[in-house]
């Protein structure tokens, strides 16, 4: 599935990674000899591979789609051809494309106000309905309504830049770590190692981390015996929000209270933030509206979303489900565990599909390769 992405929290197994099906012809040229501009032996500035490659770029930004509506199956080799082509035309962020499709999302999901839990957005008294167990809900006490910020908590909205840090093999040695680190505002996902070797290639800095409520179930044994352990392990986050999908499964919901009260208890200084479940909902229906139908989406598309809404450039790293690099080299499924990818290749998610139109359509980047130092 995504997990190279952000793992998905709660998932079920076997969740995420559908068939894309993709026609042959989408990332080829198709060029009648009538288009072909005259090319004068000599000339530098229009020979025929740069003259292909602009006509290649153009197309991606029509072709594309036929990535994922044709009943031809890509291999990930295909994928990772039409990867190599989207690398070499050039990027630049496109300011109608952005602003259009960052209104889209306000309407129909609004991130700046619905997708964390306030007491604002969630008076005393609300029957909460679980995001996933959409039959059950849950009351909110007082108690619970204590947990909740006032109001959304991103006091410099809107950030100029912003990073969205994946856990992809793909970051290794990628000395990214410097660019990573110079963002206004940093996403993580599933409580990732910053600190030592790794942060050259990933960074240290940190805004905002999901927590995925298994890990504290199968790392920190419910905060029981291992209480401790997980508040030193956080305290590398500085003072970062811990997101936690506590309405999303029942199952959730205690442990993420768990997580609250023992920041609170230990005056940590990480902030801890429950997703709405109803932002969760709309933001699902919004990418099923353009294919992406599992049944849940991953971390890594939901803070993608939230990205584009809250900051003006979104960058990505870390974001490569496939296992090698358009070089070749074997990639690990995450850059803090040499787990080699299981053999074969699932079809290429539906979710990375839409990222890369995103990059293609000049709405936010996708760091693919190592990151130029500045010297």
């Amino acid at each position: 599935g995504l997990g190279a992405l952000c793992p998905a929290r709660g998932s079920r197994p076997g969740e995420g990674g559908e068939d894309v099906r993709g026609s042959s012809a989408a990332p080829r040229t198709l060029r009648s000899p009538a288009t072909l501009a005259p090319v004068t032996r000599n000339s530098t500035y229009l020979n025929g591979t740069s003259f292909q490659l602009t006509e290649k770029c153009k197309r991606l930004q029509y072709g594309f789609k036929s990535l994922s509506d044709k009943p031809k199956r890509y291999s990930e080799n295909d994928y990772l051809q039409i990867i190599t082509t989207i690398q070499s035309c050039p990027w630049k962020r496109q300011v109608e494309e952005y602003e259009n499709f960052r209104a889209k999302l306000a309407s129909c999901c609004n991130a700046v106000q619905n997708f964390v839990i306030s007491q604002n957005n969630t008076p005393i008294g609300t029957n909460m309905t679980y995001e996933v167990e959409s039959k059950k809900q849950i009351p909110i006490s007082e108690n619970i309504f204590h947990m909740f910020p006032v109001s959304q908590p991103f006091v410099d909205y809107p950030y100029n830049q912003c990073a969205v840090v994946g856990n992809g093999g793909i970051l290794n040695k990628s000395l990214c770590g410097a660019e990573i680190d110079k963002s206004d505002f940093v996403f993580r996902c599933n409580l990732p190692p910053t600190t030592g070797n790794v942060s050259k290639d990933v960074g240290s800095k940190t805004n905002l981390v999901t927590v995925n409520p298994s890990i504290i179930t199968l790392k920190y044994g419910n905060l029981k015996e291992k209480k401790t352990v997980f508040v030193e392990d956080i305290e590398t986050y500085g003072d970062a929000f811990l997101l936690l999908p506590a309405f999303s499964f029942r199952a959730n919901t205690g442990i993420s209270f768990k997580v609250y009260y023992t920041l609170k208890e230990s005056k940590a200084r990480q902030k801890v933030l429950f997703f709405h479940p109803k932002y969760l909902k709309h933001l699902a229906l919004f990418w099923r509206t353009k294919g992406v139908t599992a049944y849940r989406l991953s971390t890594g598309l939901m803070i993608t979303s939230i990205a584009v809404e809250l900051c003006e450039n979104v960058k990505l790293y870390g974001f490569w489900p496939f296992s090698k690099t358009v070089e070749d080299t074997p990639v690990s499924h995450h850059y803090y565990d040499n787990r080699l990818p299981k053999r074969g290749f699932h079809q290429m998610p539906k979710e990375y599909s839409q990222i890369l139109q995103l990059h293609v359509k000049g709405i936010l980047k996708l760091q693919f390769s190592k990151c130029e130092i500045d010297s």
